[in-house]
């Protein structure tokens, strides 16, 4: 699935993923590919894009989340470095 991190600033990443964790407001959850459409507020935590057996991490203050057609968008209020 193709996957997206930006914030208000800059697109922090975007590539193919087989998976993406995020911790949503009523507690983390995972997309994975042929997810159900969903739009989902995300509080200040660890996003985790993994394809094959590698894992990226992004440290995000809040924001939301979109899916929709194996497309992943993560829309942070900010990422910390």
């Amino acid at each position: 699935m193709h996957v997206e991190i930006v914030t208000p600033d800059k697109k922090i990443f975007e590539g193919q993923a087989d998976g993406v964790q995020v911790p949503g407001t009523l507690g983390s959850f995972e997309v994975l590919n042929n997810h159900a459409p969903i739009i989902s507020t995300l509080e200040a935590g660890k996003v985790r894009v993994k394809t094959g057996n590698n894992a990226e991490y992004f440290e995000i203050t809040g924001g939301l989340i979109e899916v929709n057609n194996n497309n992943v968008i993560v829309l942070a209020d900010a990422v910390l470095v």
